[in-house]
């Protein structure tokens, strides 16, 4: 997450740039075909999502986004985009996730490293069909000229941002769908009004490609902004909803947990506090409540993030080294509790 703050600023500055790109007569040259065809695309490229892959530079039609708080997957950096076919626009629905016209994509490109040594891991995207959201996994060659469709994932090696060697993980195409679900539908997961920035928002509504600014727009907060003395309550919720109440919520592939852990969710039992295990199994640790106040060593969720043991590792998916970052922002937030 070190280079979020930059990536939301880019993201902003990038749409600036849109706005007067917006202009240009024609159509996007992205192919709604392949987005809208029965088949997956081969090759990223087959999109025609970016005018260079491998300098991530988008085309028209592709709007560049970040979040503020965002997905942590093993300290990797994600460039992320929308793309919107002519004439159509997302439609706000209060502080939730955005909705997208059908022919729209969500693109979200993994890389590791920094400038010239910067090397793109992967990108995913969510295809909007008649029928419903695909998600597609795409590996990078080792060039760096071209991501190639992974349906069966993959490994590659790396070191996190910590110094840590890994193994990291290219999800395939059934793990996209394990996270990207709610009651059996594939659904976005990120673009959240509350999580995108107020300032992008508006630019969006000023370029056409959003109905109205929605209420609860860039509610959570900026990640990469956190001071040692901001309250840990509001940065754990954010941390919590971004990272795990995709599944840890009713219709989520984890509901059978009973643990809400949305942030819209109030009361405290629901996300956690002094709540019981319901079948965690040995993931529980010997302990006895999810979140147990003033003991965070005593609570299941610290004991699981704070892992890479699997069958006790949270999340399941999406990672191989702990998020040292985010489970201090957590110890906190229990630590202080009354």
């Amino acid at each position: 997450m070190r280079l979020a703050g930059a990536l939301l600023a880019l993201a902003c500055a990038a749409l600036g740039m849109g706005l007067a790109r917006a202009d240009v007569t024609g159509p996007p040259p992205v192919s709604d075909a392949a987005i809208l065809g029965e088949g997956f695309p081969a090759k990223l490229s087959d999109f025609a999502f970016f005018t260079q892959g491998r300098a991530q530079m988008p085309s028209r039609g592709v709007h560049p986004y970040a979040l503020n708080t965002p997905l942590w997957s093993d300290g990797a950096d994600k460039l992320r985009f929308i793309y919107l076919p002519q004439g159509t626009r997302l439609t706000a629905d209060g502080e939730g996730l955005l909705r997208f016209p059908v022919g729209a994509a969500i693109i979200k490109t993994f890389a590791s490293g920094e400038g010239a040594d910067r090397r793109l891991i992967e990108t995913r995207v969510l295809l909007h069909r008649a029928d419903g959201w695909v998600a597609l996994p795409y590996r990078w060659d080792a060039e760096q000229t071209e991501a190639r469709l992974a349906l069966a994932g993959g490994r590659v090696n790396l070191t996190t941002p910590a110094g840590e060697a890994i193994s990291y993980a290219i999800p395939n195409k059934n793990q996209c769908k394990s996270c990207h679900s709610k009651d059996g539908a594939v659904i976005p997961i990120g673009p959240k009004a509350r999580n995108l920035s107020a300032q992008w928002l508006g630019a969006m509504v000023r370029q056409g490609a959003l109905d109205r600014v929605p209420r609860g727009g860039g509610t959570l907060p900026l990640w990469t902004a956190q001071r040692a003395s901001d309250a840990a309550a509001p940065l754990a919720r954010a941390y919590l909803d971004v990272n795990c109440a995709h599944c840890h919520q009713p219709g989520g592939g984890a509901s059978n947990s009973g643990l809400d852990l949305r942030w819209e969710q109030a009361d405290p039992h629901a996300y956690g506090i002094m709540k019981r295990p319901v079948a965690a199994g040995r993931g529980a640790g010997n302990r006895d409540f999810s979140v147990l106040p003033g003991r965070p060593e005593e609570s299941i969720l610290l004991y699981r993030m704070d892992s890479t043991e699997p069958g006790i590792a949270m999340p399941e998916l999406g990672r191989s080294s702990v998020d040292h970052e985010g489970v201090a922002v957590v110890r906190r937030w229990i630590a202080e509790m009354k």
